[in-house]
């Protein structure tokens, strides 16, 4: 481990075991930071520290503490009235229980810190500290104070080091209370498929991949001010649409993610057709299918038409040709009446053809 200045020296009090540490940071800031200038002039403006009574600047060594009453008083509190308070872990970290890791609220979490072990003498017990927690797979829950107040802290293993993250006290987290939504919302199955599908192709990363973009962007900006050349301009970001259908939008989503990634489109189902497009779309094969339904139905119309008309001329030709052949019989037996009088066999002849006269256009109609 690097030479780090430690922030506050002590020990760990183990039971009876007392293991000497240093407290140092874990964790670092990367922001670029900026000073307060006069744009006028580009001088640096700076803040003192003023007396209100004198109106003149002060040096630290003249400032100590002091507590606000409500009425607005100043109550003053010397470093002699803390010395008095009952802070048994003003120099240690004292070790209270040992839970499972689920058991804290990631609320409760703020800085953190590394604990190094103080010295030769301090390696043995550290180590067996450290190997305990391991074994139990459970954090040990400590005091500790750090700048004037008891704190709270969670210790566990981070590689060969014991690491204390500061734990907010449980008064000090806000209940979520007036954050959910207010609106009753039910959340179907197929969103609930797509919101896992889209969770699955985004899939999991290495934080050691992510970094700060604009960090870099501004690094760059700063580089390039300072080298007298006009700043690189960053595109803009693409503004997200205002969302109306959240179907749509995670199958766009999962779309998108799985092209990101180099991988097929995701396989999704169609949403249906809305009813007013349906309404105001007409379909195309009930159009076609409608529009030779009616010309079917006309076609067998004319044919039924055409059927009859041929059947009605060919019952009146048949009523002509018949009532022609009956007159034309009758003048002939006139005829032979008159001149003589036929045989029975002759009549019976006669009678015979004009049967057959009779019948013959009939079965032709037929």
């Amino acid at each position: 481990m690097p030479t780090v200045r430690s922030i506050w020296n002590g020990a760990i009090s183990f039971g009876l075991v007392s293991i000497p540490i240093k407290l140092v940071n874990a964790t670092e800031s990367h922001s670029i930071s900026f000073r307060q200038i006069h744009l006028e002039d580009g001088g640096r403006i700076r803040y003192r520290k003023v007396c209100e009574l004198e109106e003149k600047e002060v040096s630290g060594a003249e400032i100590g503490k002091g507590y606000e009453d409500a009425d607005g008083t100043i109550i003053p509190i010397t470093d002699e009235d803390l010395s008095h308070l009952p802070l048994p872990t003003a120099k240690t970290i004292e070790i209270v229980a040992f839970v499972p890791a689920d058991r804290i609220d990631p609320l409760q979490m703020d800085a953190a810190y590394y604990l190094a072990a103080g010295g030769a003498p301090a390696a043995k017990p550290y180590t067996l500290l450290r190997e305990a927690l391991k074994r139990s797979n459970k954090v040990a829950i400590a005091k500790f104070a750090l700048r004037g107040r008891e704190r709270l802290g969670m210790l566990r293993v981070v590689e060969d080091a014991i690491a204390m993250h500061g734990l907010l006290w449980p008064d000090e987290v806000r209940a979520p209370q007036g954050v959910a939504p207010d609106t009753k919302v039910t959340v179907n199955d197929k969103e609930l498929d797509l919101a896992d599908a889209l969770m699955d192709t985004l899939g999991e990363i290495d934080l050691e991949d992510l970094h700060d973009e604009y960090r870099e962007a501004l690094e760059e900006v700063v580089a390039a001010k300072a080298a007298g050349e006009t700043p690189p301009e960053a595109p803009e970001p693409a503004r997200g649409g205002k969302v109306l259908d959240l179907m749509a939008a995670l199958e766009k989503s999962v779309r998108e993610a799985k092209e990101s990634r180099g991988e097929e489109p995701a396989e999704v189902r169609q949403l249906p057709q809305r009813k007013t497009s349906s309404r105001t779309t007409p379909k195309p094969a009930q159009g076609r299918k409608s529009t030779s339904k009616k010309a079917a139905t006309s076609a067998s119309a004319s044919a039924k038409k055409s059927t009859a008309t041929k059947k009605t001329a060919a019952k009146r030709t048949t009523a002509k040709k018949t009532t022609s052949a009956s007159a034309s019989g009758s003048a002939k037996k006139a005829t032979s009446s008159s001149t003589s009088k036929p045989s029975s066999k002759s009549a019976s002849a006669s009678a015979k053809k004009t049967t057959a006269k009779k019948t013959t256009p009939r079965k032709r109609s037929a």
